[in-house]
């Protein structure tokens, strides 16, 4: 008889080391789509019983789609998503809370106050003007310094930027300038710089990679992109306007609900550990975790310093009313949704 429970022991605990080594978390993403697979690798590597599928897009999509599902959440969690659209998730009761194994090693605003933390940053994203100059230097353009510049008639029809609705560098452009200059002054400004934009594209990274083809000289994106392309040798400068430059945060979240919360709880853990900012280093030079991060040789030293004073909150509480505004005065040049 003992032998029999003995078996049948072993059975059980086999069949429950099986289900969770066949563990499959569902994970929403706006992570680049050339840092997905080294992310899922390195996540995967430390925890080989837990298979993530990915479910990638841009900030705004993905954002949407999560909301779009609140009373029947489909992701298990979130890795690299705007912390301002996961600050809308928490508003909306839609995260659980977890703070992840090593927090208390990261910088405090890159954690969420709430006790526990319902989402945790990983690192900075920014603003940055992709310049091509040889595309520039044909068509007789002068190199902008500051975001005032781009509004000047020279540049008619020579921008792209990314729209704000779709993407998360298009909103922290819009509310940074927002910001920065005042409701009036902004708008002013926005419609200033309308007049120069050749297309708004559902993409934060897809202007500098225009700019880099040639097949527009100046594109509004953001850092990471930039210096990628840069280091391949593409045509471009970087351009760092003096105003100060928007950014985010890329954070981590878990989905309330998810049946699957030892496994994304790992997640968060992965997210937040030391090797996961080796991992985000590679791309960004702010990260969570203090003295991780690299001088990039295609960004200035003092690239944190020029960050504006972003008011994260604000940005999130009025996400929905400024892209009504801005969809009602800019819509008409947004290029086609593929």
């Amino acid at each position: 008889m003992k032998k029999q429970i003995a078996v049948l022991l072993g059975l059980a605990l086999s069949a429950a080391s099986l289900a969770y080594a066949n563990t499959s978390l569902t994970v929403y993403t706006a992570l680049e789509a050339d840092q997905v697979d080294a992310y899922k690798a390195a996540f995967q590597k430390l925890n080989p019983d837990i298979d993530i599928r990915f479910v990638r897009d841009s900030t705004g999509v993905i954002t949407a789609k999560l909301l779009s599902e609140k009373d029947h959440p489909q992701a298990d969690a979130v890795w690299g998503l705007a912390a301002t659209s996961l600050m809308i998730l928490k508003q909306q009761g839609m995260l659980q809370g977890y703070t992840p194994k090593g927090a208390d090693k990261l910088s405090r605003p890159f954690v969420d106050s709430s006790k526990p933390a319902q989402w945790t940053g990983m690192d900075v994203w920014a603003a940055t003007i992709c310049f091509n100059t040889v595309e520039a230097a044909k068509k007789h353009l002068p190199v902008p310094q500051t975001w005032a510049d781009l509004t000047q008639p020279v540049y008619k029809g020579q921008i792209v930027m990314p729209h704000p609705a779709s993407s998360g560098t298009g909103y922290l452009d819009v509310s940074a300038w927002l910001q920065l200059m005042g409701q009036k002054q902004g708008w002013a400004y926005m419609d200033k710089l309308h007049n120069n934009i050749a297309q708004y594209v559902h993409s934060g990274s897809k202007p500098c990679s225009m700019a880099a083809s040639g097949e527009y000289p100046i594109g509004i994106s953001f850092e990471y992109r930039g210096a990628e392309l840069k280091s391949q040798g593409a045509p471009i400068a970087l351009i760092f306007p003096k105003e100060g430059l928007g950014w985010d945060l890329e954070a981590t979240a878990i989905v309330k609900g998810t049946k699957n919360l030892a496994a994304a709880q790992k997640l968060a853990d992965f997210s937040a550990s030391l090797p996961a900012m080796q991992l985000y280093q590679k791309s960004y030079a702010v990260l969570a975790m203090p003295g991780v991060a690299q001088p990039n040789p295609n960004l200035p030293r003092d690239y944190a310093k020029r960050l504006i004073k972003n008011d994260f909150g604000w940005a999130a509480q009025n996400r929905d009313a400024i892209l009504q505004e801005w969809s009602r005065r800019y819509e008409s040049k947004a290029a086609p949704k593929s």
